[in-house]
């Protein structure tokens, strides 16, 4: 199991990025627009959404920091974009770490497939922290 930070942006990820690349001189890794996201992928992605980053990633001081720009019409709280994530080959560890961190929370994404991740979720846990956690595709 491997714990990484996922931090929002409200559409200018693409400039943080490079910000935090020439900082930390660190290559910006397998960056993706919402445009670049598989056709069949179940993301309807409005035409404001296109240019922003859905996914890249930096590595900073030895660990991954990924980076994605929220979509238009979701709402963003600077201060509350920064995500823990937790990545698993275990998919029995995603579901109990899911079942267990949405007891007096709340289920953002249950367990399911996506383009990136044989088996993802999200919940917020009864602290208000947001967590995100994933099985990656190899």
């Amino acid at each position: 199991m491997n714990l990484e930070l996922f931090i929002n942006f409200n559409g200018n990820c693409q400039e943080a990025l490079e910000f935090y690349s020439k900082i930390f001189k660190s290559e910006i890794t397998s960056p993706m627009t919402y445009a670049q996201a598989p056709p069949d992928s179940g993301y309807e992605i409005a035409e404001a959404d296109k240019d922003r980053v859905m996914y890249a990633s930096l590595q900073i001081g030895g660990e991954t920091v990924m980076f994605m720009d929220f979509p238009s019409d979701s709402e963003f709280i600077a201060g509350n974009n920064i995500n823990p994530t937790i990545n698993s080959e275990d998919k029995e560890e995603i579901k109990r770490l899911f079942n267990e961190l949405k007891e007096g929370g709340k289920v953002y994404c249950e367990p399911q497939a996506t383009f990136y991740s044989e088996l993802y979720c999200m919940v917020e846990d009864k602290f208000g922290v947001i967590w995100q956690i994933l099985h990656y595709l190899p």
